[in-house]
């Protein structure tokens, strides 16, 4: 049968007043305009309060609390946020007490080694993948490679293995390293490894059963620091999935071990949206009563804005 559609008459629409309608934007939470010469605080309170900008105020308060309440914050960074020239930043959040505790992969010790031996990292990979040279530099490979070798012989995970000998060779660029300052500040820093992932795999000095046993101390230790999570804020910063495979594995850990880890703040920062850091990072593990956020932009400007967001709140 052929369907037949009947003439719709609008002027049988039920219309509402818009004064008494629910309006999820209001002018008072509108940007104010920028006056040259204001401080920063000045620029913070001149952002929208609506979507990101009003989410990016209450990750700063998160924070601000977690650290006045002698609780955690902790970041997951990939090494991205390194060779972004933040490590300075990071290293200062250290020593003011506010970052707790650091998570890396194994790209992280890599260019962090390499920028506090040399004052540079990041090879042109276009470049050397042609000729077969990426990935083949030597003082790299050997001088990680045998910490880490060491380190387990020492019972060290990864990254203090790592931490602690930059920090005793003293190399010209130390200022920079982000694994030294964690074993001169004695805050954990813990190194997760997909083996076949990092150039220093690839070299003969690799040993795997060492790779092996010091990332799985390191995993150890992770899941120490997110026992006492409760009541903190966790960031995953440029990892899409190791770091966010990693910690679902270390919540869902401690809670069956019998830690109450529950109302805390989770913080995922990327270029774009990820699967696995908005299930495992942002939902998964806040679901039964914190609050996870997820801030879309590049590392090199929304890191600094939110360590001087951070800054000026605990010191006003």
């Amino acid at each position: 049968m052929k369907k037949t559609f009947p003439s719709l008459d609008f002027r049988d629409i039920t219309t509402y007043s818009i004064f008494e309608r629910k309006s999820l934007v209001q002018v008072e939470t509108f940007a104010t305009p920028w006056r040259k010469g204001g401080s920063f605080s000045t620029f913070l309170q001149s952002l929208p309060a609506i979507l990101a900008g009003k989410q990016f105020q209450q990750i700063v308060e998160r924070v601000a609390t977690a650290v006045r309440s002698e609780r955690l914050v902790v970041l997951a960074m990939g090494a991205h946020v390194i060779k972004c020239g933040l490590s300075p930043l990071i290293i200062d959040l250290m020593e003011r007490g506010v970052v707790s505790a650091i998570a890396l992969n194994g790209a992280g010790i890599i260019h962090d080694f390499e920028l506090a031996y040399t004052g540079a990292t990041s090879e042109d990979v276009a470049e050397a993948i042609s000729t077969g040279e990426f990935g083949m530099g030597r003082e790299t490979a050997q001088f990680l490679n045998a910490v880490i070798i060491q380190g387990q012989e020492d019972g060290l995970g990864i990254g203090q293995a790592v931490g602690k000998a930059l920090y005793d060779a003293n190399p010209p660029y130390l200022q920079y390293s982000l694994v030294a300052a964690g074993y001169r500040l004695q805050i954990p820093i813990t190194v997760h490894v997909s083996i076949g992932t990092d150039i220093i795999h690839t070299h003969p000095e690799a040993n795997g059963a060492a790779l092996g046993a010091g990332s799985h101390r390191d995993f150890q230790h992770f899941i120490s620091v997110i026992s006492q999570l409760e009541g903190g804020v966790y960031f995953n910063i440029g990892s899409a999935v190791i770091l966010p495979e990693v910690f679902l594995k270390a919540i869902s850990t401690v809670r069956n071990l019998g830690y109450v880890v529950k109302h805390f703040t989770t913080v995922n920062m990327d270029f774009i949206r990820h699967y696995r850091p908005i299930q495992n990072v942002v939902i998964r593990p806040t679901s039964d009563g914190g609050e996870g956020y997820t801030l879309i932009g590049h590392h090199e400007i929304l890191v600094p804005l939110l360590a001087a967001a951070i800054i000026e709140q605990l010191e006003t």
